[in-house]
């Protein structure tokens, strides 16, 4: 994906993927993920969401990534929160207490930058990409995260019917791509109303991913 493409969507406020309120399947699900206060959640592609000030109202830590630099000062500006902004090469790194967000490309994101995660909630980073990234996506979320526990979220839909983003992933390529990293879990397969967008029939499908044990 073209991150200009990114750029312009927020430029132009066309952020119908932007939810006003904290996402219902993370809301649902949370407990499953086993964490406690003082856990450190990493949300990839994080926008502006009220995920984020959801979590750090009930005593998680949290991190994200986000490519723009628009959407990251929305989000504080939103909090009510004056980060403190330092460069780390080819990213950005805005910090508040108990929040990290790093600005700039989730591919020049390493463990080491990002720190020790407990949990990651991905709602909008993998169905953003399109096929011939997400292999790439999916490896870098494993290492930068050292396998952290995960709720994930999808649609699946008629891709023809429809031009992502968000793109259609079917649980077929959510084990094909996950199974060696990850058990997987499906959690929640339900229809949305009215169709993704208005447009197209879907379903969202949440999972629970986590590490197998040894």
């Amino acid at each position: 994906m073209d991150p200009e493409f990114w750029h312009r969507r927020w430029q132009d406020n066309e952020i119908g993927f932007h939810e006003p309120r904290a996402n219902p399947a993370l809301v649902r699900n949370l407990e499953l993920l086993g964490q406690h206060k003082g856990s450190r959640f990493f949300l990839p592609l994080c926008g502006k969401t009220l995920d984020i000030g959801w979590l750090l109202g009930r005593g998680f830590q949290v991190a994200g990534a986000e490519l723009s630099q628009l959407a990251v000062e929305q989000l504080f500006e939103e909090l009510g929160v004056s980060p403190e902004v330092s460069d780390l090469g080819k990213l950005k790194h805005y910090r508040a207490p108990n929040l990290d967000i790093f600005c700039g490309d989730i591919f020049e994101l390493s463990s080491d930058i990002l720190g020790p995660v407990d949990a990651t909630f991905d709602r909008a980073a993998l169905v953003a990409l399109p096929q011939q990234m997400r292999h790439r996506y999916v490896s870098q979320l494993v290492d930068v995260t050292r396998h952290a526990p995960q709720l994930l979220v999808t649609f699946v839909y008629d891709q023809a019917l429809m031009a992502g983003p968000p793109f259609s992933i079917d649980d077929d390529e959510v084990n094909c791509r996950y199974q060696e990293h990850y058990q997987l879990r499906l959690l929640e397969s339900k229809a949305i109303p009215d169709g993704l967008k208005g447009l197209v029939p879907a379903e969202q499908h949440v999972w629970l991913l986590r590490r197998p044990a040894t």
